[in-house]
């Protein structure tokens, strides 16, 4: 794998992990992701179910924490991935 097949995968990554803080779902987050930085959805979908593997215990704990209650709006959602987007490529460009 190339570096930059390597830092595009460790940016959806990055990106999926905010998701998580925001207490997404995977659909969520997969829709995020497309809407707002142009990440196809299988390839998010991929990285996510990586990272499943590799934390399960992590994510089964977050599957059972997940509560709509506790949810952003749509309106937050897409303000804070926004956010994200920018901040991460203000960060690659250090």
């Amino acid at each position: 794998m190339g570096d930059s097949s390597a830092s595009y995968i460790h940016m959806v990554q990055h990106l999926i992990e905010k998701c998580l803080i925001f207490r997404m779902s995977k659909e969520e987050c997969m829709e995020a992701l497309s809407k707002h930085a142009d990440i196809k959805p299988v390839i998010t979908s991929t990285v996510w179910n990586e990272l499943k593997k590799e934390n399960k215990e992590f994510f089964e704990a977050y599957a059972q924490s997940q509560n709509k209650d506790d949810r952003m709006s749509e309106e937050e959602t897409s303000q804070m991935i926004q956010k994200m987007i920018s901040d991460s490529a203000k960060d690659s460009d250090d």
